[in-house]
């Protein structure tokens, strides 16, 4: 049987749609195949490797990607995760079917190195919690 194919997308992916993709391969890449791609190119940040990796999900071999990048490719599911990306492509035209569930940018939380690590986590956490009760078994 194929996996479904999901494409997570946000501006700059470079956190929140790398921690999907990373999240939901390890959780249930036994019935999906998990992507990601940007609005925009940027890198990955050092922070979203690092909080990842606390839990046992190693990211640091992927890159940061546009959707042109992805677009020779068909998907079964879209999500966007931040509200730029999904106003700027509120529908993927290479993906069967587009949702839209909005996270926090962790980019911007303030405070010093480990009040911002704790922002890293909590968007970490719910992204987590939406994929388990959004992808998890029926």
């Amino acid at each position: 049987m194929a996996k479904t194919k999901v494409l997570f997308i946000c501006t700059a992916n470079a956190a929140r749609s790398q921690m999907a993709e990373g999240l939901l391969r390890a959780r249930h890449g036994d019935r999906y195949e998990a992507y990601s791609a940007g609005t925009r190119q940027s890198r990955i940040s050092t922070r979203t490797i690092a909080v990842m990796q606390e839990i046992g999900i190693d990211i640091s071999h992927h890159q940061s990607k546009t959707l042109d990048a992805v677009s020779g490719s068909s998907f079964d599911v879209a999500v966007t995760l931040c509200d730029n990306a999904h106003a700027v492509c509120p529908t993927v035209r290479n993906a069967a079917r587009t949702l839209h569930y909005g996270f926090t940018d962790p980019h911007l939380t303030p405070g010093t190195e480990d009040e911002i690590l704790d922002g890293y986590r909590r968007v970490r956490d719910e992204i987590a919690a939406w994929i388990d009760a959004t992808f998890g078994p029926e």
